[in-house]
């Protein structure tokens, strides 16, 4: 057992002040220190689920002061508790962005885009990083095959939120150029581009189409506060147009989006959620987009009911369901909001669920 007391730790550090002076001894000259660098590293990581590569891109991480009402059903106060507890800082909302990109051996194929390269410069480089990133990993935006969405309709509140999740699919420039499509003349469609989006409400497509109207889908969607859809799906119609609607399709709940890539409704955090599970031979892992959002809240606290969550009792029970399932099976969770690279498992905790992160592994 090592016995570190006062006494000691004084005479250590005399004993190191005393080697520094030595080392500036006379006829030697002091060196500068080492600039500052002031970036951070690209942020990449490459895992395998059986034969298939699996690559995290991170998109980046948001923060904001939290309104009191970010979770209807608990204090604010309980909030920065939970923060803290977590060595987070209280009254401050932070939420990591890390879509994937999967290589099947046939299909490269990403699941979510992040926020857009607009964001990035909005953000001064916060956000929107996802292109970047993904450059440093040396996989080509042209070579993908298939962008899957794990949801389209309304969440949260404000541009930053629904339209944030498909600003990734456009260019910040004028007729919006496909960040996936540059090469879409020399590729025949659809056979080698696809991109499938959840439309949960038989009313959503037409709506983006334009051959709906805003009262319909309200309708069709259910009781969300008013103005939120509105903005919302503006925003939407406004990226869904052009060669993006030409390329849009739908997909169905427990069936394959892709080879290997099967979609589950997880429906709560919206009407249309989904999520995906990723199995090649007898490996397997869960892409669980925003069942919990970010997990040192939600998970933790599963019956907490967050702001954005369109049916929050439904994604309540949607948490429980999915995280039971993670911890019976053992199961691999890939979470869009867990912190890089966003890989761990789960387990029981109290009342709620606690992430046990995958250690770093510095090969294939």
């Amino acid at each position: 057992m090592i016995d570190l007391t006062r006494r000691r730790l004084l005479t250590g550090t005399v004993a190191s002040t005393a080697a520094a002076g030595l080392s500036l001894a006379p006829g030697r000259q002091a060196r500068a220190a080492a600039p500052l660098a002031g970036t951070q590293a690209p942020s990449w990581y490459r895992y395998k689920v059986g034969s298939f590569e699996v690559t995290v891109v991170a998109d980046g991480v948001n923060r904001f002061k939290f309104p009191d009402a970010i979770v209807s059903n608990v204090k604010r106060e309980e909030v920065n508790a939970a923060l803290v507890a977590a060595h987070g800082e209280p009254d401050v909302f932070v939420t990591p962005y890390n879509p994937i990109v999967v290589n099947t051996g046939q299909k490269l194929v990403v699941i979510d885009t992040g926020l857009g390269e607009a964001a990035l410069n909005a953000s001064k480089g916060r956000v929107g990083q996802f292109l970047t990133n993904l450059a440093a990993t040396g996989i080509d935006p042209n070579a993908v095959d298939t962008v899957i969405y794990s949801f389209l309709g309304p969440n949260g509140s404000g541009k930053s939120t629904t339209v944030g999740m498909i600003l990734g699919l456009v260019r910040p420039t004028k007729g919006r150029a496909l960040v996936f499509g540059d090469d879409m003349a020399t590729r025949p469609w659809p056979a080698l581009r696809r991109i499938g989006a959840v439309i949960e409400s038989p009313a959503f497509y037409p709506y983006l189409s334009g051959r709906d109207n805003l009262k319909t889908l309200s309708i069709a969607l259910g009781d969300i506060p008013k103005g939120r859809i509105e903005e919302l799906f503006r925003n939407n119609r406004r990226i869904f147009t052009g060669e993006v609607m030409k390329r849009l399709r739908t997909y169905d709940a427990g069936k394959e989006v892709a080879p290997g890539i099967t979609a589950v409704a997880t429906h709560g955090h919206t009407m249309g959620h989904n999520s995906h599970v990723l199995a090649s031979g007898s490996s397997q892992i869960y892409v669980q987009a925003d069942v919990t959002h970010v997990p040192f809240l939600f998970a933790r606290n599963p019956g907490w009911h967050a702001f954005y969550d369109q049916d929050p009792v439904m994604a309540e029970t949607t948490r429980r369901k999915v995280y039971d399932m993670l911890v019976a099976e053992k199961m691999l969770v890939q979470g869009f909001h867990y912190p890089f690279p966003s890989l761990a498992y789960v387990e029981k905790s109290g009342s709620g669920y606690r992430e046990a992160p995958v250690a770093w592994n510095p090969t294939l």
